[in-house]
């Protein structure tokens, strides 16, 4: 089983890690895409900054971001599990999981990157800005370019649980993955909030990793336990809930 997680906005920063070192990242057939888009990146943020900051869409308060990728090749590095932050991994707590849940969850989780593809765990990395949405000055969007490596290689995965959000499944797509929706149910209206989905994708991810799933009513089974009721339809899975996420028992 592989379990896709959606990657964070909001990134912490290495301090003592190596410098990135694409040879040793998980997934080795993705290497040829992850170095052009370093290399592009680091490129773009230290000669074309304007232009970046744009492609970027950063408000001026963010500017300073593009210093992230300009130092790509040599900033510290550190696991993918620490560098990602936010409320899908604060619920996720990967670090406190032990034993069998930690082993599954070395073996399953997976973080959609738009700048590596995809990271497990322990893959170390710099901190960076790029969003799978972007339109790279002199590359262009990103889906072009990941399609065609990332979608065989998670073919073969077998048994995939998507938890990605739009702009990272467009990445790669997955047409036999379960595909896990959260949604708001006020009687009968129901909407994607984005704190909803955060937050019970966090707690669904960390729940995975505990139990043996194998097809989508072994999801559902699991997302009972983080929602307030489910829907199956093939293979998707909807999880409702009736009111704030965080405000359930």
């Amino acid at each position: 089983m592989l379990v896709l997680l959606p990657p964070s906005e909001s990134k912490a920063v290495g301090t003592d890690g190596p410098p990135l070192d694409l040879a040793c990242l998980s997934f080795a057939s993705l290497a040829p895409v992850r170095k052009r888009l370093v290399t592009r990146l680091a490129s773009l943020a230290r000669r074309q900054r304007t232009a970046l900051a744009k492609a970027l869409d950063l408000s001026p308060g963010q500017r300073s971001e593009v210093d992230k990728d300009a130092l790509l090749l040599s900033a510290p590095t550190l696991p993918a599990m620490q560098l990602y932050t936010g409320i899908v991994y604060d619920n996720l707590d990967y670090g406190s999981l032990r034993g069998r849940g930690r082993t599954r969850a070395d073996e399953s989780l997976v973080v959609a990157s738009a700048l590596f593809g995809l990271l497990r765990p322990s893959d170390q990395v710099p901190s960076y800005r790029l969003s799978g949405q972007t339109v790279l000055p002199g590359l262009g969007g990103l889906a072009p370019l990941w399609r065609p490596v990332l979608e065989p290689l998670l073919a073969a995965e077998g048994f995939v649980v998507d938890l990605r959000s739009g702009a990272y499944a467009a990445l790669a797509r997955v047409p036999d993955a379960v595909q896990v929706r959260v949604l708001r149910d006020d009687g009968g209206s129901r909407t994607v909030v984005s704190h909803d989905n955060k937050w019970t994708k966090g707690l669904l991810a960390r729940a995975l990793c505990t139990e043996v799933v194998t097809c989508a009513a072994d999801v559902a089974e699991v997302g009972r336990t983080v929602c307030d009721a489910v829907e199956v339809e093939g293979n998707r899975v909807d999880l409702l809930l009736h009111g704030l996420a965080s405000s359930r028992p």
